[in-house]
């Protein structure tokens, strides 16, 4: 795993947090399990450019905000 992924990762996290929004909620928001969303916030689970704008979008940020 990088450390690309990992800090991409624990940013989605604090920003999901900052929200209130669980990693449960999450996932419905994005049509992904909650393990999905662990997956990515810990950087075992590849983000594809299309997953990281629905992230953004979803809680309301420019995906450049987590590179």
């Amino acid at each position: 795993m990088t450390e690309l992924k990992k800090q991409v990762g624990q940013r989605i996290k604090e920003a999901r947090n900052q929200k209130g929004i669980t990693q449960r909620e999450f996932g419905k928001m994005l049509g992904v399990s909650h393990t999905t969303v662990n997956g990515y916030e810990t950087g075992k689970q590849n983000l594809t450019l299309d997953t990281l704008e629905k992230v953004a979008a979803a809680l309301g940020m420019a995906p450049k905000s987590f590179l």
